[in-house]
């Protein structure tokens, strides 16, 4: 009789590579990408590829200089970082705040712990939170540029500012939502357009590089409770908040980020809950009109809770 032999773990095996993963998001982000340069002309061009440039050489400098370990900017996780960091900016950012923002990204928010996996913290997130914290009254901080077609309109020179959806939202004003959805509103570029940003989520779901769950429980819980909300009369209609700031943004892109978020499917749906429920808490009763990402940042502090709570029980048991 033969024996079975069993190697130790893991027993799955994968084609998918870091390096597939990540190049897997760069492409679903393309839309998103596309958008903003139709709506905030070429510029946002020039604050992306400043971000994602900058981020790359701060994980080279970091790895060669200090941490003295094998390089890793070719896995494009920076490149990634440096996109989403990008894309929650206005277009009209000077260069340098930018790239303060990839610094803290990549020094701070991901070199810091050891690299790609080792981060609790979304790194993208930790430098827009440092620059809007550190920033508060610089114009390029606290005014966006309005949403102008850079094909059928009037070209971009001088980009005007102007409120965004969720400015709106605050002072309870009325919202078109088709140009929600489709990306003609003010705000940071890689923010604005739902439909971009949904398809780029659709391309990540069919490439298997995330799952439903932190998603639809994110945007969900979200409508849910802005709908309880709106029904008291605290806020606007529910659908509103979905479509407007980086709810969208941060639900597909930043949210299921692997390295932040739980492992198991009931603990990604609780972070998910958390997410939404947080967000619409800063919005509604915060002094500031946004909350994504302080929601995820403390949703992602408590992903290793979560995932002692959610632990599986081990076969036997």
């Amino acid at each position: 009789m033969a024996l079975l032999k069993v190697s130790g773990s893991p027993h799955v095996q994968s084609k998918d590579t870091t390096q597939s993963i990540m190049w897997s998001v760069v492409i679903a982000l393309i839309p998103a990408l596309l958008v903003g340069v139709y709506f905030f002309g070429l510029r946002v061009l020039a604050v992306t590829a400043v971000s994602v440039t900058a981020c790359i050489l701060f994980e080279w400098l970091i790895q060669k200089f200090l941490l003295k370990g094998e390089q890793t900017i070719s896995d494009g996780s920076a490149i990634i970082t440096g996109m989403l960091l990008a894309f929650n900016l206005p277009s009209n950012i000077p260069f340098y705040i930018v790239i303060i923002g990839a610094l803290v990204a990549i020094g701070i928010g991901k070199m810091t712990f050891g690299g790609l996996g080792k981060n609790p913290f979304n790194p993208a997130l930790v430098g827009r939170v440092f620059l809007f914290l550190s920033f508060p009254t610089n114009v390029a901080m606290s005014e966006w540029p309005k949403a102008n077609p850079l094909f059928g309109g009037e070209k971009i020179v001088d980009a005007l500012t102007g409120p965004t959806p969720l400015s709106m939202i605050k002072n309870g004003e009325s919202l078109d939502l088709i140009n929600m959805f489709i990306g003609s509103t003010g705000g940071s570029f890689g923010e604005v357009s739902a439909i971009a940003i949904i398809l780029g989520g659709l391309f990540m779901l069919l490439r298997k590089v995330i799952s439903w769950h932190i998603p639809v429980a994110f945007i969900g819980s979200a409508w849910l409770f802005a709908g309880i909300l709106y029904l008291a009369g605290i806020t606007v209609d529910p659908t509103t908040h979905i479509l407007a700031g980086g709810l969208m943004l941060g639900a597909i892109f930043m949210a299921t980020d692997m390295a932040t978020s739980p492992i198991t499917k009931t603990g990604q749906i609780v972070f998910g809950v958390g997410c939404g429920l947080l967000t619409i808490i800063f919005r509604c009763f915060g002094p500031m009109p946004e909350g994504v990402s302080f929601a995820i940042l403390i949703m992602n502090a408590v992903t290793p809770l979560i995932n002692k709570i959610c632990k599986p029980k081990k076969f036997g048991y």
